[in-house]
């Protein structure tokens, strides 16, 4: 197998639960594609004592062949298994016979597939656990699952008879743009910063678009041969993502295409009033779902517990919803719109989340790491309502509005966005009766042109500052 790139720490933390010395439940969980599988085979070789996979989009007798097929591969011979107890039976059989100091190494893929309506799966795999498989210190259990949500309700957060039985978990998160950049260098793809950002801001993070990636083809080329193509390699991705994720993607799918129509973000009581849900229940569990599936995150509204907002994080989400739904038949879509506003606009609003989904690096770069800080947006109502997507509250009296804009070049701070500014940091002001020192922060892409109102912002950051190392990770 290739090399893993850019999971250093994750395969650290894999070799550190292996040599425990006692027996292990971990759950390794994470977005579609995002190499969750690769990471354990990559860690293994493929050397295993028992492995299985369902089968995303089968049905239920292909996943209860899946598992019988690799009870057999692994030296079952009993009699077929006609149910889940049955069948977890049958594994017991395998690991009594790997009595030995050698770790006996189990991973079940897909897991969620497994769980298919009446079957009883999960409890099932609790009783295994319970009586069996915990009993032997030389057990290494490892589930995946790319059904992020069902993962942690059903595993993790389980309340019957795996109620804190996981002993491990890890949450295998999309790459950051530093180590996007260690992925492209150790591939020795000659592009610069600003080519990997266009593409991050298309695909996000995700190692398995990357690979799809032609490193003799401009940003521009790349994204229209993976989208716009006549065979393009992401043509039915959302689809599949959000199929894999939720077992009834339809509702989850209405909530992220809503707020995809919102530049701001939508606190719960907007997103409620739209989409109709049975109850509020309903809704909760649903917005859970996809903050634990990485494609939104929730950002406190103020200080505020309350109307908080929800934006999409997932960036492969958010460009396919604005380029992809509609009837775009030009194989060359992406070069022939370069510099137009829907472009702009899209680039704009990316590099917006790309800044949140970056805060840490932020906080590195300001030199605010080793101070206590919080950070929020906070939105206004009334006659001039106004937001601020990142404002970041320093325990030594100041606190710091960002600014996100993307640009081409040097960026040029005009009249009317220092007008816009100002207005919000005045209204800012007046709600929250702000009594610390406010500074205003620039986090751009080429720098700050020098200007009229480039005295705006007290300090800039820029592309060199969001590829850093997330020392959070460490």
């Amino acid at each position: 197998m290739d090399k893993i790139i850019g999971r250093d720490i994750e395969l650290s933390r894999i070799e550190r639960y292996f040599s425990s010395g006692k027996s292990e439940f971990v759950a390794l969980y994470g977005r579609r594609r995002v190499g969750k599988t690769s990471l354990i085979r990559y860690y293994f070789k493929d050397k295993f004592d028992f492995f299985a996979s369902g089968v995303l989009d089968g049905n239920k007798e292909d996943q209860k062949n899946a598992f019988i097929k690799a009870l057999e591969k692994y030296g079952y011979s009993g009699p077929t298994p006609q149910n889940w107890n049955q069948a977890f039976e049958a594994l017991g059989s395998i690991i009594e016979k790997k009595k030995r100091k050698k770790r006996c190494v189990i991973f079940i893929d897909e897991i969620s597939c497994f769980d298919f309506e009446y079957s009883n799966f999960v409890k099932e795999l609790g009783i295994f656990w319970n009586t069996k498989a915990s009993w032997y210190d030389n057990v290494f259990l490892i589930i995946c699952g790319s059904a992020t949500s069902w993962m942690i309700r059903n595993v993790i957060d389980n309340r019957g008879g795996l109620h804190k039985r996981c002993t491990r978990e890890m949450h295998l998160k999309p790459f950051n743009l530093y180590k996007s950049e260690m992925y492209f260098k150790a591939k020795h793809y000659k592009w610069d910063r600003m080519t990997i950002l266009q593409l991050y801001l298309a695909l996000g993070g995700i190692p398995y678009y990357f690979s799809l990636l032609d490193p003799g083809k401009s940003a521009a080329e790349n994204i229209d041969m993976l989208f716009f193509s006549t065979d393009a390699d992401l043509k039915d991705e959302f689809r599949r993502l959000y199929s894999s994720l939720f077992k009834t993607p339809e509702k989850y799918m209405d909530i992220i295409r809503l707020l995809s129509r919102s530049k701001e973000g939508l606190t719960r009581k907007e997103i409620s009033s739209a989409i109709k849900t049975s109850t509020g229940d309903d809704l909760t569990k649903m917005l859970k779902d996809l903050i634990y599936s990485d494609l939104i995150i929730y950002s406190n509204n103020g200080k505020k517990k309350t109307s908080g907002i929800y934006r999409i994080i997932d960036f492969f989400t958010i460009f396919h919803l604005t380029f992809c739904e509609g009837t775009i038949t030009d194989r060359a879509y992406w070069r022939h719109t370069l510099n137009t506003p829907a472009q702009n606009t899209w680039y704009g609003l990316a590099f917006e989340r790309l800044c949140l989904y970056h805060i840490w690096e932020i906080i590195q770069s300001l030199r605010l790491d080793t101070i206590l800080t919080t950070y929020y947006s906070w939105r206004s109502a009334g006659e001039y309502p106004a937001q601020i997507d990142m404002i970041i509250d320093r325990a030594d009296g100041i606190t710091d509005i960002c600014e996100m804009k993307y640009s081409r070049y040097e960026y040029i701070q005009d009249a009317e966005e220092s007008n816009k500014l100002y207005r919000r940091i005045e209204n800012f002001r007046k709600a929250g009766k702000n009594k610390k020192t406010i500074r205003t922060v620039l986090v751009t892409t080429q720098g700050l042109a020098k200007g009229e109102h480039s005295d705006d912002f007290s300090k800039v950051l820029t592309l060199k500052d969001l590829f850093i190392e997330n020392t959070e990770e460490s």
